[in-house]
Order: C-alpha cells, then sequence, then structure tokens
C-alpha cells in the first residue's frame, strides 16, 4: 500500500544533502536490524533451543500478552511523561537502562514474571519512542502522535522490511477503534519479537541475565526504527511523498543487493 501525502502544500524540491539524509535512514534501518540479529543470537547463546523452553500453547499467551501490553503502554506511556519521575526518566539512555533492570526482575522467576513484567518493559521504549519523535519535531503527548509511536512496533523480525512506508503520510484514525485496528495490526509482528525474549526468560534465575539483554537489545532496536519512521516522516511533510519513498526504497535494495552478494 502506498503512502497518501494529504498535505497539498508546496513542497520543497530534493537535493542532494536532503537525499542524503533519506539513504542514511535506509542505513540506519539495515544497521537496527543487525542489533536485533545480535540480540537474537545473544539469546541462542544462553540456553540451548531455547524455543524448546516455552510450554505448550505459550505462543498464545505471547499474542495475548503483546496486544495487552501495547495497549497499556498506549495508555500509560504519554501520562507518564509528565512530573517529576517523568521527567528524570527521559532520555534514551534512562530508558535502557530502566528496560534492563525491568528485564533482569521479570526473568528472575521464569517465565511468568516474564509475561507479567512485559508491560513495564514495553511501556519504557514507547516512551523512547516518543522521545524519538520529539527530536523530528512532533509532539510527544499528541494521539496522532502517540498513534505513530505504536506503528513502529510494527517494526518487524529480523531480516524483515522493516518500516512500513504505508503508515508514514497517513492520517490515522484518533478512534478508540482505530488504536484496536493498529495494536491488532502491529502485534503478531511485535509478538514474533518477543518470542525470543522470553524464551530465554523461561529458566528462572538465568533467564534474568539473559531478560537483561534482550531488553537493552530490543529497546535499542525499537529507539532506531523510531529514527528511521520519524526520520521519514519528516521528509514527507517537506517534501513530495512519493521521491521521499522511492529514494529510500532504492537505497534498501541496493543494501540487500550488497548483502547478498549479487
Amino acid at each position: 500500500m502506498k503512502t497518501i501525502n494529504a498535505d497539498l502544500s508546496p513542497k520543497a524540491p530534493l537535493g542532494e544533502a536532503e537525499r542524503a539524509r533519506i539513504r542514511a535512514l535506509a542505513e540506519r534501518q539495515r544497521r537496527a536490524n543487525g542489533i536485533l540479529m545480535r540480540a537474537i543470537n545473544f539469546v541462542g547463546s544462553q540456553v540451548e533451543d531455547t524455543m524448546k523452553l516455552l510450554p505448550k500453547g505459550a505462543r498464545g499467551q505471547i499474542d495475548a500478552a503483546a496486544r495487552s501490553a501495547l495497549a497499556q503502554s498506549y495508555e500509560v506511556a504519554a501520562k507518564s511523561r509528565s512530573g517529576s519521575l517523568g521527567q528524570a526518566v527521559n532520555t534514551d539512555r534512562m530508558h535502557k537502562v530502566m528496560a534492563t533492570l525491568s528485564g533482569a526482575v521479570g526473568g528472575f522467576g521464569g517465565l511468568p514474571t516474564a509475561l507479567a513484567e512485559l508491560p513495564v518493559a514495553t511501556t519504557m521504549i514507547f516512551r523512547a519512542v516518543q522521545g524519538v519523535a520529539a527530536q523530528y519535531g512532533e509532539d510527544p503527548a499528541d494521539p496522532e502522535t502517540r498513534l505513530h509511536a505504536l506503528a513502529v512496533f510494527g517494526a518487524g523480525e529480523a531480516g524483515e522490511d522493516g518500516v512500513d512506508t504505508s503508515f508514514l503520510g497517513a492520517r490515522l484514525g484518533l478512534s478508540g477503534a482505530a488504536v484496536h485496528t493498529l495494536i491488532a495490526r502491529v502485534a503478531p509482528r511485535f509478538a514474533a519479537v518477543l518470542t525470543q525474549k522470553l524464551a530465554t526468560q523461561a529458566v528462572p534465575i538465568l533467564g534474568a541475565a539473559a531478560g537483561a539483554g534482550t531488553n537493552y537489545a530490543f529497546t535499542q532496536y525499537y529507539v532506531e526504527m523510531a529514527h528511521v519512521h520519524f526520520g521519514l516522516r519528516k521528509m514527507l511533510r517537506e517534501h513530495d511523498a512519493q521521491e521521499v519513498e522511492n529514494i529510500f526504497h532504492t537505497a534498501l535494495e541496493k543494501h540487500q543487493v550488497t548483502a547478498r552478494g549479487d
């Protein structure tokens, strides 16, 4: 699905500097996928055949937990940005630290505590994504910005295309139904990433170290994808949407060809 840019105001032409910034965003997405792959490799190095550690039916639990965590984070993250505590925990570094601590606590008791910890970790990531949105001139508390922060969680698994450009320039509905529809679209991809994380946390005590490490890496991954998402949105506000997307996808294809050695 192609992006529809509803803003009909005149757009500035793309110069070489702007084209270079778009290509840099494509490179940032490529590096972000590398971060996620390293996190998954970290997962695999902690326990042998981690996926077998999950009990039967756990995937259904994880899917439900992903939906619940995203819904809670959408509501809680914006509110938690206000007040003295919200201002104190308001940088990428602090969000990574809090997510890391949360992962360690969640993994200490195995899968039950890992699932209970999931909304806390997701909220920390959501807040970090909102902080990135602010860097690109968007209001983190604005309902549409919060929906776009939610869309970042649909960036996908390692090796996938990453940012879904069909979201970028579109006006997202702001009703409760629209939020639930977006969560339903995003949650399966988020759950696929979470499955790797939760598998390592299924072993009590050992899961604490794995949970801390993967939470840090996953926070870093979604922060990087947020830079791509909101960086492209900024370019779409200022320049022709189709031209911006064409340059971005062409750069991604070049990275993929290079990686395959074609």
